[in-house]
This record gives C-alpha cells, sequence and structure tokens, in this order.
C-alpha cells in the first residue's frame, strides 16, 4: 500500500481457515438443543423428535451454502416443522401413549417430590394439552408463545397470513386453557 491518493490500494484476502464442513458443525453444535426442544413441543415424543432433529440438520447441512450467511436457525426450524406437517399428513391420527401409560405415569408422581418431579408432571401435562390442539393452532400457540416469536415471524415462517396467526392462536389458547382446567379438577 501507498500513501499516495492517485495510486491504487492492493487488496488481500484473507481466509480464515473455517471450512463450511466446520461452519455446519459448528452450528449444529450450538444448535441441536434448542431444535430438539422445538421439535419435542411439536410432537410430543422424545424418539420422534430426535428424528425430526436429524432431518432438519441433514437437509440444513445440503443447502448450507445457500443458508449459512443467511439465517441457518429459521432454515431449519422451518425444515422441523414441515417434516412434522408431512408426519401428519402420512398418520392423519397419531397416539403417542395409550391412556393406561399416562394413567401409571400420573400415579408415578401423585407423592410429593422436592426434586423436580413437579415441574416434570406440569410439562407433561402441558405437551398432552398440546397434542388435543389441532395441527394449525398447535404450532402457532407452539412457536407464538413457546418460542417467543412475533406474529409476523410466524406467518412468514407458516406461509399464512398475519389474521390467521391470530386467529389461531386465540382459539389454541383458549382450548389449550380450557384442556389444562379439565386437567386439574380430575
Amino acid at each position: 500500500m501507498t500513501d499516495h491518493p492517485d495510486q491504487p490500494v492492493a487488496f488481500s484476502v484473507v481466509r480464515t481457515g473455517v471450512t463450511a464442513e466446520e461452519q455446519f458443525r459448528q452450528f449444529a453444535v450450538e444448535s441441536t438443543a434448542a431444535l430438539h426442544r422445538i421439535a419435542y413441543l411439536l410432537c410430543g415424543d422424545d424418539h420422534r423428535a430426535h428424528d425430526l432433529t436429524q432431518i432438519a440438520l441433514e437437509k440444513t447441512y445440503r443447502r448450507w451454502s445457500r443458508v449459512k450467511d443467511g439465517n441457518p436457525f429459521a432454515y431449519a426450524r422451518r425444515v422441523l416443522a414441515t417434516a412434522r406437517i408431512d408426519g401428519w399428513r402420512r398418520t392423519r391420527r397419531e397416539v403417542l401413549r395409550s391412556p393406561e401409560d399416562v394413567a401409571v405415569v400420573q400415579e408415578a408422581f401423585r407423592s410429593p417430590a422436592t426434586d423436580g418431579t413437579a415441574q416434570v408432571v406440569e410439562r407433561e401435562r402441558l405437551v398432552r394439552a398440546l397434542r388435543r390442539l389441532g395441527p394449525g393452532q398447535r404450532r402457532v400457540v407452539v412457536l407464538r408463545h413457546l418460542l417467543d416469536r412475533s406474529e409476523a415471524e410466524v406467518a412468514a415462517e407458516l406461509g399464512t397470513s398475519i389474521g390467521t396467526v391470530k386467529s389461531q392462536g386465540a382459539r389454541g389458547l383458549a382450548r389449550l386453557r380450557t384442556l389444562l382446567s379439565e386437567g386439574q379438577d380430575a
């Protein structure tokens, strides 16, 4: 480089040595837990949530060259939601646990506990209630209220209007309140 304003300035490219694979690996390490939580909230089954997370990471890896400079987490989250929707379409109706299994789990947690089992029971109640919502309402409630997304973000992610997000969210929350209050009386 020179100090003269009329002479061209030489630029050099500095490579950090981080390959695209290393970038993706870092993204996967940082994002897997959050993606798994989202998947679990969408499906309510730990094994299926692991499968959905794996699908999201695999598809994100395949498109890494396109998504790495944008928001790869949003892309992976969208893949996760789409994979879950595809699962709903294939199975139409799912029974993740039999009523007998749920009764056994509830009975096991009826004793007073000080080790955090009350939180586990409460979370299980919430997941069971979420499973009873329709797919559209469940997606909106999870994205909007559990993942704290704005109405515009949820609408963009689901490919719907903001009005649809508002109505699905309001109906979903009302139904969720009803389901959770019914569960307390039992």
